[in-house]
């Protein structure tokens, strides 16, 4: 007779083939996998589709239920189209090798220790139902049902942007807003290849080649190059018959095409949070029978990618008796934000970055700036980015923070219209002249 451990994880190996999963059949998985493995996961609905039906999310960590103070949130979105399947599966699939290989995989075992995973199958379930799933490439499904695109839905740091926020793209901001995201991904189909920021830009942005660069450009690359050097192919760079051919199988967004409205730019721009796109068929909804091979394709990059919101440095922004100051801006010297990066309720920031040597600048509204140079190696190798706290000996009353404007904010009229509000309120910070050409 087998061990007592290897028998309670039979059921959900066997129960979870390499087919596609309905609306129904993807809950009823995610019930069963919660119900088991309780103390590491924590299921939630963000919000309802069109149609009603529920946004779920499962989170993975040590602790599920919450946010920890040094604990960084990562999140997996997939199914944004609705014809676009493969990822739908991957991250049930994925959802099943953690809870499986949890104190069994050492690397696991500390992923899961070290890091809040939120992972959702499908921000689209409406366009999912929808699809005719006989051809590759569906005629029905990419959309809402409301005929929305919902990766054009997003506002726009570059255009206004007039399209009616739809129920799944309200969701997904307010999800943003409320959990302190530090890295993503949004899986896609269609093609091959990992995209990066920006996918709209100006002439802000723009460089002489046809790139929207992003001041942490050196960042995104790594991050796209760590899926596709992952992935089993995708570094080669071949392209599907129909598109163009992607060298090592990463591209800028822009560079690729133009695209308004997009969910990864949010993310990074009003989220503070690093995005990046992942294609991972050339068949949008291929038959079933190639699932497991996609699993098998993509596995390891899917972990790996995870590995990397431990990139880079961490900490608090601190008053003198140790009390927590949130909204404060914590950036590093050249890379400072239009939408400045700030400490969340706990005084929390962290920041994405290679190993390097950097200079942090932490600014407290109505207060002196506080900098510090900064050693970062490779926080993946113990899954943990760099610690460091800041302590500010004396504040000002706290007002409470504004919002980054919604407003274009890579236009003449954005700065020309902030410039000298943002100099009374000694905020500085929040613009980097380098970066922010008038026009």
């Amino acid at each position: 007779m087998g061990s007592p451990s290897l028998l309670f994880l039979l059921p959900l190996v066997a129960g979870l083939d390499f087919s596609y999963h309905h609306t129904e059949e993807l809950e009823t998985f995610l019930k069963d996998v919660h119900r088991n493995y309780s103390s590491i996961t924590h299921l939630y609905s963000i919000g309802k589709s069109v149609k009603g039906r529920d946004l779920w999310v499962l989170a993975l960590g040590r602790f599920p239920t919450q946010h920890k103070i040094g604990i960084p949130e990562f999140k997996y979105v997939a199914n944004m189209h609705g014809d676009e399947a493969v990822g739908r599966e991957l991250l049930l699939h994925l959802i099943d090798f953690f809870v499986t290989h949890d104190q069994h995989d050492p690397g696991i075992t500390r992923l899961i220790d070290s890091t809040r995973i939120h992972i959702m199958p499908s921000m689209n379930p409406d366009g999912f139902e929808a699809t005719d799933p006989l051809d590759c490439y569906p005629m029905e499904g990419r959309h809402n049902a409301n005929k929305e695109d919902l990766n054009r839905n997003f506002p726009d740091a570059f255009v206004r942007n007039n399209a009616t926020v739809q129920p799944e793209t309200r969701a997904v901001m307010d999800w943003i807003k409320k959990e302190t995201f530090v890295l993503s991904a949004n899986l896609h189909g269609g093609s091959l290849v990992a995209s990066y920021p920006f996918d709209n830009g100006n002439s802000v942005t723009l460089t002489s080649y046809p790139f929207s660069k992003t001041l942490d450009d050196d960042v995104f690359v790594h991050l796209a190059n760590t899926y596709a050097r992952n992935h089993a192919s995708m570094s080669k760079g071949t392209s599907c018959d129909y598109a163009d051919e992607f060298p090592e199988g990463i591209t800028n967004g822009y560079a690729w095409y133009q695209l308004e409205g997009g969910m990864q730019d949010y993310n990074y721009i009003w989220g503070q949070c690093f995005e990046i796109t992942l294609e991972l068929s050339c068949c949008k909804y291929p038959p079933k029978d190639k699932l497991s091979s996609f699993w098998h394709d993509n596995k390891a990059a899917l972990i790996e990618y995870i590995k990397q919101v431990h990139l880079g440095v961490k900490g608090r922004v601190l008053d003198k008796n140790g009390q927590p100051i949130p909204d404060a801006i914590v950036e590093v010297t050249g890379r400072r934000h239009v939408c400045p990066y700030k400490t969340n309720r706990d005084g929390e920031y962290y920041l994405l970055l290679l190993p390097g040597v950097y200079t942090l600048n932490a600014t407290v509204p109505g207060s002196m700036s506080l900098l510090q140079k900064i050693d970062v190696p490779n926080g993946t190798e113990n899954f943990s980015a760099q610690k460091y706290d800041f302590v500010f000996s004396s504040v000002p009353t706290r007002t409470k923070s504004s919002s980054c404007p919604r407003k274009p904010l890579y236009s003449p009229e954005y700065h020309e219209n902030t410039s000298t509000t943002l100099k009374s309120m000694n905020y500085l910070v929040l613009i980097n002249l380098s970066y922010v050409v008038l026009r």
